[in-house]
């Protein structure tokens, strides 16, 4: 495990393993770079991982700012400070927003995978506001309302996952409001002009899985902002269709890579 220093002082850590072409791994809220451990081994032997904690999540420093721009910029610190060359960078839920983001804003990134995060976060604000209250109250009823997000989300995530992923992460409420500040501040119609300029300067063949349909609408509307973009669903996989199914979520990465 390192640290890096990103461009405000904050301390970011992250492993690095593998040998290849660069991969860098980027983690769902609440979560840490172990989030990824049961697929670990199998993209270690292709590529060469650099698997990050974004700020305010696991080893890295808890410093305020937490909107996706912010974390996009410590990527790029992580990127710059390693020396990577152009990574493919793939994120799940909180994580496929930072590294649209990340290529949105023109660093470097070869490819961009975005596992099971639709970019129209004006939904997103709208299934977001009756857990409003909840998630400002106290901590009882802050980690609730995180608890009924994910329970919503889990999908076919197999029991022994969901007790794996509850005992590695770190609902921290100061956090996770930061992290959907953005959210909570701007109107659906301001989150989806936001989104649509960060994916409009996506220059890199992109690639969004989704466990669920996201609607012909959605689908429609990346495809739009984003030339070099394709959509998959693989049915009835939730929200973590990369753990759900780790040896698929190997064997599409590594052919999304050959292409690129």
């Amino acid at each position: 495990m390192g640290f890096i220093t990103a461009h405000d002082g904050a301390t970011i850590a992250f492993a690095d393993g593998g040998e290849g072409r660069d991969l860098v791994l980027v983690h769902g809220i609440t979560e840490s770079r172990h989030a990824w451990d049961p697929v670990i081994d199998a993209l270690e032997s292709r590529w060469r991982v650099v698997n990050v904690d974004m700020r305010g999540h696991g080893e890295s420093e808890r410093r305020a700012p937490y909107d996706a721009v912010t974390m996009a910029a410590d990527l790029a610190a992580v990127v710059t400070g390693l020396g990577l060359d152009e990574p493919l960078v793939v994120g799940h839920s909180m994580g496929g927003v930072i590294v649209s983001a990340y290529a949105g804003l023109g660093h470097p990134a070869r490819g961009v995978v975005n596992i099971d995060q639709a970019m129209a976060l004006g939904g997103f604000k709208a299934a977001l506001e009756p857990l409003v209250p909840m998630l400002q109250g106290d901590d009882a009823s802050f980690r609730d309302a995180v608890a009924t997000v994910f329970a919503v989300l889990d999908g076919p995530l197999p029991p022994g996952e969901r007790e794996r992923l509850n005992a590695l992460a770190s609902p921290e409420q100061d956090v996770v409001l930061g992290v959907w500040s953005t959210v909570f501040e701007s109107s659906a119609e301001e989150l989806d002009a936001l989104a649509a300029e960060l994916l409009a300067g996506i220059r890199v063949p992109y690639l969004a899985v989704h466990g669920s349909d996201p609607g012909t609408e959605y689908v429609e509307w990346l495809l739009g902002l984003v030339e070099n973009a394709r959509v998959e669903v693989w049915p009835d996989t939730g929200h973590y269709p990369h753990l759900v199914d780790p040896a698929r979520c190997y064997e599409r990465l590594d052919q999304f890579d050959g292409g690129l």
